[in-house]
């Protein structure tokens, strides 16, 4: 029995890849906004200008789902099939990369009919900057970069942890980065409530978005790139992004592109100025056809590592645990 539960933890994680790419997001009650619903009403109890106040608020807001993950795992350890429907329900609920390939799709398509004022209105999707004055060239980039980011954070991020520590890692992981987008943005409410969010985020971000960027760099023949020029570029500029792990994304991106990246971004109340990525002219509308074909390809290929790693890796930490923690416990 024990040797099923990597195999339930695989097809699980397959099958919700199968969902989020057949299906995309839930139209109506999707767990995720419930959970930011949720959270938003504990934020509003607990909430005081200060960074310890910030540690409880994202201690118990992630704490909760993973201990309900952590319960759903312990009921199903003598039952793989629900198991496998679990992790396969919690994976669907916690991937975006149908949805950021259709928005990227959707974003190219009015750039190349010249309809400004639709691509301005769906950039929200994608990003929070504001779209108000931005042209052609800031639209493509405003969407190649959030292509790039978000499939780690959306894609290869919760497969890995689903990968590692199964339903709790799924639903913890999505957990944190849903709380970094709400609190951990530099405002001055979130400016020191918010940093414990933003901080966690970037810990367990730290390997997907290596994995990404090494990824994109691979893949980069896919959405016709050259994986040299990918591969150059990733490494000469990927640490030069504020973010510890945006910048590793968007270089490998934008040198699988020929494009760079990076400039003036412009929020609501705010502007920031981030350093070049890449070598080139400005994206335009025909790059983002481009970045979706590559960020599909790189979420199928960490599909193939996720689902392996429970099977392999994953396997023989499990035993070794067993063999040190517990005598009889030894794979057999």
């Amino acid at each position: 029995m024990r040797q099923a539960a990597p195999v339930a933890n695989a097809v699980g994680l397959a099958a919700g890849y199968a969902l989020d790419t057949l299906l995309g997001d839930p139209r109506r009650w999707h767990p995720v906004a419930g959970f930011g619903r949720a959270a938003g009403a504990l934020e509003r109890r607990v909430y005081r200008p200060d960074r310890p106040s910030g540690a409880a608020f994202t201690a118990v807001a992630v704490g909760v789902p993973v201990l309900l993950g952590a319960a759903a795992t312990i009921a199903t350890r003598r039952r793989p099939v629900a198991r496998a429907v679990l992790v396969a329900a919690g994976t669907w609920t916690v991937l975006g990369g149908r949805t950021l390939r259709t928005e990227a799709t959707v974003m190219g398509r009015a750039l190349r009919d010249g309809d400004l004022p639709a691509a301005r209105q769906r950039l929200g999707n994608l990003c929070g900057r504001d779209p108000s004055a931005l042209d052609e060239p800031e639209l493509a980039r405003a969407t190649v970069e959030s292509v790039a980011e978000n499939t780690s954070d959306a894609v290869v991020a919760p497969l890995l942890w689903g990968a590692v520590a199964g339903l709790p890692g799924l639903l913890g992981y999505r957990a944190a980065n849903t709380l970094d987008a709400m609190v951990g943005h530099r405002s001055p409410r979130y400016a020191r409530f918010g940093t414990p969010a933003a901080r966690l985020d970037d810990l367990l971000n730290l390997v997907p978005a290596r994995a990404t960027g090494l990824l994109t760099v691979a893949l980069a023949p896919v959405g016709r790139g050259d994986r040299d020029r990918a591969w150059r570029v990733w490494r000469r500029d990927r640490n030069d992004h504020p973010s510890p792990n945006a910048g590793q994304c968007e270089a490998a991106m934008a040198g699988a592109l020929g494009v760079r990246l990076g400039g003036r971004n412009v929020y609501f109340g705010r502007s920031e100025v981030r350093p070049f990525l890449g070598d080139g002219p400005r994206p335009e509308a025909r790059h983002l056809r481009r970045a979706a074909r590559i960020s599909g390809a790189v979420g199928l290929a960490a599909l193939g590592l996720a689902a392996a790693y429970p099977l392999t890796v994953g396997r023989l930490v499990t035993a070794a645990g067993r063999r040190v923690f517990g005598g009889r416990g030894s794979a057999r």
